[in-house]
């Protein structure tokens, strides 16, 4: 079985961060190295680098660099004082993925204990190195015990609806939502996997897709607007999806489209199911109506991936990038730690103590 590896991942200077523009593809496979806080910044919030665990990933490798250029330039307070700038600058990028926030204050942690210790600026960079890669490694064992607990979810034969992308290209090895789909594979089960096309940015036709069908599994892209018919004509067993963040009370936001199949779900007696790690649980974020949701740019809708226009240039666009799923719709919330069940406020709270 073939999968992207390392499509993430620190540059061999440990100055800058190289990642696999995921804007590009299926159809070109080109590897930008990001040198700049500007070019950081803009690769996350640009979508080159996506999917809430991968958007992790890459943000503590992200800050390891600048630590690692500025290490060369400043000395104390001045070097600590830099880091939280920068780290407030490229948490800004992508506000509704909780992962990104995650992953920069856990590396600011690790640099207040050793300036505490007034540790030279280079041993920090070194530290924050470390840290943002336990970080990537943390995640591909947290996407393998993912994958376990999914799958048994699931029998041989099922077919299982999914929406946006949630696989090796949002995380690191196995993805989420599709993890248990290609772990699947490699044990030699039958599963059929519908994929809804996501628009406006289809990273199920792009990505999920192009994932799904390199590992030899049994993919059919579909229109979002289909959706409701492969599930009325009894072709789905299972909806499994990824998620950017997942409110204390189980609310849970995704790509947007998500909480529309989750209401089709329940409409025809399907379960569906919310997998990520216990990092995209936000336990300060009381329910969905607290999660601050990205508004994108009207070009997504109205030009981009077209060779033409669309829609008319002055037509009004609303383009929110997530939607939040209500808990009730929710069947379980699959992490690495198990599988959660309702009530949410009670077991995401006992599954993070």
């Amino acid at each position: 079985m073939e999968y992207l590896s390392d499509h993430v991942r620190l540059g061999d200077d440990l100055a800058s961060v190289v990642v696999l523009d995921q804007t590009l593809l299926p159809n070109e496979e080109q590897y930008l190295t990001l040198r700049t806080p500007e070019e950081m910044f803009e690769a996350i919030q640009a979508l080159r680098v996506r999917g809430a665990p991968a958007i992790g990933i890459c943000a503590g490798y992200c800050l390891a660099a600048i630590a690692q250029q500025r290490s060369r330039e400043l000395d104390h307070p001045y070097y600590l004082r830099e880091l939280f700038r920068q780290a407030q600058y490229l948490g800004s990028s992508r506000p509704t993925a909780v992962n990104l926030r995650w992953a920069l204050d856990r590396l600011l942690r690790r640099a207040i204990g050793l300036t505490d210790a007034v540790a030279p600026p280079g041993q920090i960079a070194a530290v924050l190195r470390e840290e943002a890669l336990t970080i990537h490694r943390e995640d591909i064992a947290m996407c393998r015990a993912i994958s376990e607990h999914g799958l048994t979810l699931l029998q041989d034969g099922d077919g299982v609806l999914t929406h946006c992308n949630a696989g090796p290209l949002a995380t690191s090895r196995y993805g989420t939502a599709l993890g248990p789909l290609l772990l699947g594979k490699e044990r030699g089960m039958s599963l059929r996997v519908f994929a809804d096309e996501t628009r406006p940015l289809l990273q199920g036709a792009r990505l999920t897709a192009y994932e799904l069908h390199r590992a030899g599994v049994d993919v059919t892209l579909i229109c979002d607007s289909m959706a409701s018919m492969v599930m009325k004509n009894g072709w789905v067993n299972a909806c499994f999806v990824g998620c950017d963040r997942v409110a204390a009370n189980g609310d849970t936001a995704n790509k947007i489209g998500t909480s529309g199949v989750a209401i089709l779900a329940r409409h025809y007696g399907i379960p569906f199911y919310v997998l990520g790690p216990t990092s995209t649980i936000d336990p300060d974020c009381p329910t969905g109506a607290d999660i601050q949701i990205e508004l994108r740019g009207p070009e997504e809708i109205r030009s981009q991936f077209y060779a033409q226009p669309m829609a008319p240039a002055g037509v009004k666009c609303y383009n929110p990038a997530f939607d939040v799923t209500d808990h009730t719709l929710i069947s379980a919330i699959v992490t690495e730690k198990g599988i959660c069940r309702p009530p949410y406020g009670q077991s995401l709270a006992a599954l993070l103590r």
